[in-house]
């Protein structure tokens, strides 16, 4: 089979579209053959992290296919069976933080980017109806994160006003939808007036540069809840933003991680700062019902070839998406 694989070479420069030995059904567990799959922000960490003495990785954790084969013991699902993939292995219920033994898909194990894949039934869902295969291939760690950041942490409830910095990823469109079905205000913001445009007409009530005073464009707004995934460039102004009382959820880091804060101007504001990264098979399965009853689906950017990971990784790496880009395996 055709794969993207990491092997050799540390960095992106390991990186290559080759042959692949195909992968062997095992008891209770599911052979995928993959349809599409969407590409992460950690596609671009993972070739960093997999040592180049470590033995080759199909790389990719996100996909959508077609049950082709099911291994002894596995009783969720029939050959044929249309299905999504969630990145998140050994959390099951939710719970405050993952359990010992977490992992997401894709190091140590083979990922989403070949022809197919084998995983744990457990990690399995039946695809969406009203998606197609290049939507629901892009649709589960990034709609999952969003989901657990906004309900499960941020608590968001009709009537709040959520802004998100930084809007064009595909984490934070999936909230600026999840967050206008739930009926709360969204303010965004970009240093791309491209990306502003495009937020409002997704349903952005505001939309403001990244690099302008906040606190002047936004005067007579209150912010209830904050969304903060870019870190040191724009966490003080997030804190400075919120309401007294208000809450921030931070699930990552497009710039330096280490910010520094008053910590008096902090307390005295009674602020509410909660980390949030993936989620649960539970609440997987909670973000699955949430965009089928509301009729969501993924801001799809851009397709690829899996001959065309070079394009892709430069196009995701650049920041050029607004929302998720992905590659199409099998039409």
């Amino acid at each position: 089979m055709k794969a993207i694989v990491h092997e050799g070479i540390e960095g992106l420069e390991g990186v290559t579209y080759r042959d692949f030995e195909e992968p062997v059904v095992e008891p209770n567990m599911v052979k995928i053959k993959i349809k599409a799959a969407g590409m992460n922000r950690r596609d671009l960490m993972i070739p960093n992290r997999h040592k180049a003495d470590q033995p080759p990785l199909i790389m990719g954790s996100d996909g959508a296919g077609v049950i082709a084969e099911v291994g002894e013991g596995a009783q969720k699902f029939s050959v044929g069976d249309e299905v999504v993939i969630s990145a998140a292995i050994g959390w099951q219920e939710k719970s405050d933080a993952p359990p010992e033994g977490f992992e997401i898909l894709c190091l140590p194990d083979h990922g989403t980017f070949a022809e197919y894949i084998v995983v744990p039934e457990d990690i399995v869902e039946k695809k969406p109806e009203h998606l197609s295969w290049e939507e629901a291939g892009v649709l589960p760690l990034a709609a999952l994160t969003a989901y657990r950041a906004l309900f499960t942490r941020g608590k968001v409830k009709s009537g709040d006003t959520v802004m998100l910095p930084g809007i064009g990823s595909g984490v934070l469109t999936f909230i600026l939808k999840f967050a206008k079905a739930a009926g709360a205000r969204v303010i965004v913001t970009s240093r791309s007036e491209e990306k502003r445009q495009k937020a409002l007409e997704l349903g952005a009530d505001v939309a403001i540069p990244t690099e302008s005073n906040w606190n002047e464009e936004l005067k007579g707004e209150t912010i209830d809840l904050l969304i903060e995934s870019i870190g040191r460039a724009t966490m003080n102004k997030s804190l400075n933003i919120i309401r007294k009382g208000g809450t921030v959820v931070t699930f990552g880091a497009t710039t330096e991680d280490e910010v520094t804060i008053d910590i008096r101007q902090f307390f005295y504001g009674q602020f509410n700062l909660l980390g949030s990264t993936m989620g649960s098979h539970e609440e997987f399965q909670e973000m699955l019902s949430f965009i089928e009853e509301h009729q969501i689906k993924p801001e799809l950017d851009r397709s690829f070839e899996l001959s065309q990971y070079k394009e892709a990784f430069e196009y995701l790496r650049d920041s050029q998406n607004f929302g998720k880009i992905g590659f199409v395996i099998d039409k």
